[in-house]
């Protein structure tokens, strides 16, 4: 009896799916970036560069809210996350305030609950364990931190732009759209040409995006080659199937050609026995 109460005390803490280290890597991070945009928002800085980290925090509340469908949809029951993990925490502080509920700005505080949870859940693991993951996993690692640096730099440059850019009567970026427009294409390397910096810091900043969009765009065609490209383990694997196969084949081929001689020597035999049978003519009789 007291086996099974210990098993039914240990259900619930197993009932939540775990996440991959990746994923949670991800989200820690992401939380964090999401907490300096709140300190952000704090400061007086323009209506324009305000208006642009809105748009970016929102961005990570759509993030924030599939993370939180995924993780009460994996709890069973759906009150252990909900309840004992604190997911309501969760739920608070991943409603956006698409620029008129200003009062769910105080819930951003809520996502510290988030940082402490994935924060002890990343501490539990072994060191070793976690490089081996790392090593095992590394292209899902490359997807999840190409992500992050496109987020990050695109995020940095709009607000740096608009902030030195918009307070300049020559520059043409006045907006949070404008400088938002602007890093979408100068990180993709298109280089449209309607708007770009005219002061020295604009333009340092867009140096730095430039050469880390080639870098973005690179990690994620090296990225996409993977997926379409198999790799030598999967070649080898694919190699020795093939070989097992035809060794396989060949086998069953040379048993059947084998099974096939052995009856032309059976059949030969019998037609030996018979001729040897009428050359002793029939059998004399009394």
């Amino acid at each position: 009896m007291a086996t099974e109460r210990a098993r039914g005390a240990e259900a619930p803490a197993q009932a939540t799916s775990r996440h991959s280290n990746s994923y949670d890597i991800f989200i820690l991070v992401l939380t964090i970036i999401s907490l300096g945009i709140m300190a952000l928002l704090l400061l007086p800085l323009g209506e324009a560069t305000l208006a642009a980290l809105s748009v970016f925090d929102n961005l990570i509340c759509v993030v924030f809210l599939i993370d939180f469908v995924i993780n009460l949809l994996g709890s069973h029951p759906r009150s252990e996350y909900f309840v004992r993990q604190r997911g309501w925490l969760d739920l608070l502080g991943s409603l956006p305030s698409l620029g008129f509920l200003r009062a769910t700005a105080l819930l951003r505080l809520a996502r510290l609950s988030r940082l402490a949870r994935i924060t002890r859940l990343l501490r539990g693991e072994n060191r070793r364990a976690l490089v081996q993951d790392i090593v095992r996993n590394r292209g899902e690692y490359a997807v999840f931190i190409t992500l992050l640096a496109a987020f990050l730099v695109i995020s940095v440059s709009t607000v740096i732009i608009v902030q030195v850019e918009s307070t300049n009567p020559d520059s043409n970026i006045r907006t949070g759209g404008d400088a938002l427009w602007w890093a979408f294409v100068t990180i993709t390397t298109v280089g449209y040409g309607d708007k770009y910096p005219v002061t020295m810091i604009g333009r340092a900043t867009a140096v730095f995006v430039m050469f880390a969009g080639v870098g973005i765009i690179g990690s994620l065609a090296s990225i996409l080659a993977s997926l379409l490209v198999p790799s030598a383990e999967e070649t080898a694997a694919a190699g020795d199937a093939a070989d097992a196969v035809q060794a396989a084949a060949t086998a069953t081929t040379e048993a059947s050609f084998t099974r096939v001689l052995d009856e032309l020597s059976a059949i030969r035999a019998e037609l030996a026995d018979l001729r040897a049978a009428g050359a002793d003519g029939p059998p004399a009789t009394g």
